[in-house]
């Protein structure tokens, strides 16, 4: 042990204060101790990753194989889109100084998602102004949603944070985007498209061209999505809803009847399931077929959970 400790000083990572006293970490004994800490733990945040990369890989499969089990059981188009934070809340901000003039941006919002992002603050934070901006931050904004994030509320907290107001201003752009969805990181998985040619009153050449573009151009689908969802944040429930004909708001699907449903996965997390045929579906069977599929989606996500 002596000769350890003899080795540790001589290293410059222990240091003796005086003659009487015990020997105690030098500045360099403990940046050593710190970057061992920050080493361990961005390998933590690797791992954590990359289960969540599996995580995802998985529910993408299980989405897919929905969307082929929807067309080949109805015999229409069918169309999944992948989960996605609504209205997500803001759970938890944490501020870490890693070095003069930069600060660690930590965000946790709701489904434990988190984006850690690195701000220059062109300042240096001593560990008490550093608190004082934490629980201000924390009181302020936790468990709202992006929406509810107000100008108002921003300039308070500019106010109250003085000569660091600056600073306030640039977390709250980091939580902006640490909440905000964006509809270009939406997946969409659709399966049989081709089946609408099956029914006469859409085979027409020009009426099922239209159709196939709609289920061949991403952005379509999404706006279609994006419209099933915002119909059904008025309801009490996420029930099944059916389109027929003019009711749809995209000209494509006017001769079609579409009926949608949301699923939800918790803490926010929803996606839209969809299907397009003719007027004359077999809605029962539809319905049937839509509620059997949320059921099955949702034993499978909790056991993915478990």
């Amino acid at each position: 042990i002596r000769n350890e400790m003899s080795d540790l000083e001589e290293m410059g990572y222990i240091i003796q204060p005086h003659t009487s006293a015990g020997r105690i970490p030098s500045d360099k004994g403990y940046r050593f101790y710190v970057d061992q800490i920050m080493q361990e733990k961005e390998n933590e945040v690797t791992e954590f990753k990359d289960v969540m990369v599996q995580k995802v890989d998985k529910l993408e499969l299980v989405l897919k194989k929905m969307a082929q089990a929807l067309a080949a059981n109805t015999n229409y188009a069918a169309m999944i889109s992948g989960p996605s934070y609504h209205k997500t809340k803001l759970k938890f901000i944490q501020l870490s100084r890693v070095e003069a003039n930069k600060l660690l941006v930590v965000v946790v919002v709701e489904g434990n998602i988190i984006k850690n992002t690195m701000i220059d603050i062109g300042e240096d934070l001593g560990e008490q102004e550093l608190l004082n901006l934490n629980i201000l931050l924390n009181s302020s904004l936790n468990g709202l949603t992006i929406e509810e994030i107000n100008l108002g509320m921003i300039k308070k907290m500019k106010e109250q944070a003085g000569i660091h107001s600056g600073i306030i201003s640039k977390v709250v752009d980091t939580v902006a985007e640490a909440i905000a969805v964006s509809e270009e990181d939406v997946p969409v998985y659709t399966s049989g498209a081709t089946n609408i040619f099956k029914y006469p009153e859409l085979s027409d050449s020009s009426k099922a061209s239209q159709l196939i573009s709609t289920f061949e151009e991403r952005q379509k689908l999404v706006d279609m999505i994006k419209g099933a969802a915002e119909e059904q944040d008025g309801e009490e429930n996420t029930g099944i809803q059916v389109y027929i004909g003019n009711e749809s708001s995209m000209e494509p699907l006017r001769d079609c009847s579409v009926v949608t449903t949301t699923y939800d996965m918790g803490n926010g997390m929803r996606g839209t399931i969809g299907i397009v045929g003719p007027k004359r579906m077999d809605y029962e069977r539809v319905l049937s077929t839509l509620k059997h599929l949320m059921k099955q989606l949702d034993a499978t996500y909790k056991n993915e959970e478990g």
